[in-house]
């Protein structure tokens, strides 16, 4: 069964929903800043992928409204964009009993800090009742479902920045093996806190040191020295082909293929031969029936890290060969958005295909001769290509690869 794109919910640095979004990866506004006044990780961070204050009145009322964590919040706002811009309604669509949702990410982690200090503080009656519920990473999923009524298959996914890519290829399983007519299947991430930003910034793996924020991130670039730390959630809804062609909607994409392994190398490197990255990739080839020579692009995990990028252009290479495809990252613009970047990438590269225009590089001002491909870089690049891939690669060496196929008939909608 093929499983069709057919509703994006985006909430990103670079833009909210999926014209600003897309505008502003092809036009190189940049979402990234110095967190401003008064942000809790404004003494943490010198620049960051920062949202706009949320109001939980948006999404929910009553004493929720002080105890939601801002996954929850995200996940909320973005799943009902999703399931708005599918034109889809639980109920009145679907079965209720045939839709499922499944939300990767690492949980409310900020909600964990500001209670274990306030216990720290003022003892334990200081403690929330709602700290379990703020925090336990299935609540993002637990919510979306209560708040639609979907009954069907609800699940978390903790892959680490591999977590939303994984999230979708579970989906994909899933409309594949007949066990739902659609998922809603993504990420959400809040992760710019004091803790989190310090765990990050003393293993020195964030960009440091720029006078341009906006220059921070710069994957396959010779001065690049770290990521950007980025909040923001992305939901798609995936369909199965013959329930969407019924509802005479048209999808953005197919998600032809998933590869989904591990490096089992090192809790955080990368496997500089590339050896499981690459394995991935053609995992989701054969996944989708499709030959190297048919992947007209690659949307790039590419963080801006050192050993990452070396890492992720070395497999390319074995898979495609040096110079073998277009490839790009989104991050240069939206900073690293963790579990929740995998899902973000997969939308940007289903809208290139339909749009037939790869959102560039930017900042890429002087590739790194370690990371040789067919950069696109400076200016959006025009593309007829049918197929394409995006990669997500997660510390634990967790490996998600997904084959996207233009959707036919569908100009990106």
């Amino acid at each position: 069964m093929t499983a069709v794109i057919t509703g994006m919910g985006l909430f990103t640095p670079a833009g909210r929903g999926v014209e600003e979004t897309f505008a502003a990866l092809t036009s190189g506004r940049s979402g990234l800043r110095r967190p401003p006044e008064g942000h809790p990780a404004r003494d943490c961070l010198e620049v960051a992928g920062v949202l706009p204050e949320i109001d939980p009145r948006s999404v929910t009322s009553g004493p929720e409204t002080k105890v939601l964590d801002r996954i929850v919040l995200l996940a909320l706002l973005t799943a009902a964009e999703a399931l708005a811009d599918a034109n889809l309604e639980v109920g009145r669509d679907v079965d209720p009993d045939r839709i499922g949702v499944i939300v990767g990410g690492v949980g409310g982690m900020s909600t964990l800090e500001t209670q274990v200090l306030a216990r720290a503080a003022r003892g334990r009656a200081a403690v929330s009742p709602y700290l379990l519920t703020g925090i336990l990473p299935n609540m993002p999923s637990a919510r979306i479902a209560i708040a639609h009524g979907i009954r069907g298959y609800s699940s978390s996914v903790g892959t680490a920045c591999a977590s939303g890519a994984q999230a979708v290829a579970d989906a994909v399983r899933l409309i594949r093996a007949g066990e739902a007519d659609v998922v809603l299947c993504g990420a959400s991430e809040a992760p710019l806190f004091p803790t989190f930003a310090d765990t990050f910034g003393n293993a020195r793996a964030l960009a440091r040191g720029w006078a341009d924020p906006a220059e921070a991130s710069r994957p396959f670039d010779k001065r690049r020295n770290g990521f950007v730390l980025a909040e923001g959630a992305a939901l798609l809804v995936l369909e199965r082909a013959e329930h969407a062609a019924a509802r005479g909607v048209t999808g953005y994409a197919e998600v032809a293929g998933y590869g989904v392994n591990t490096d089992a190398y090192h809790p955080t490197a990368p496997r500089p031969d590339g050896a499981g990255a690459a394995a991935c990739m053609r995992r989701a080839l054969a996944s989708g029936g499709v030959e190297p020579a048919q992947v007209g692009y690659v949307n790039a995990h590419g963080t801006g890290t050192k050993l990452g990028d070396i890492a992720e252009t070395t497999a390319l290479a074995e898979v495609f060969g040096i110079g073998g495809v277009p490839v790009s990252s989104t991050k240069g613009l939206t900073g690293h958005l963790l579990g929740a970047s995998g899902v973000l990438e997969a939308a940007a590269t289903a809208l290139a295909l339909g749009r037939g225009l790869l959102p560039p590089t930017y900042h890429l001002d002087d590739p790194d001769p370690d990371c040789a491909a067919d950069h696109v870089c400076a200016a959006p690049r025009a593309t007829r290509a049918e197929h394409a891939l995006t990669n997500s690669f997660g510390f634990g060496g967790q490996n998600v690869s997904l084959l996207l196929r233009r959707a036919a008939g569908a100009p990106g909608r």
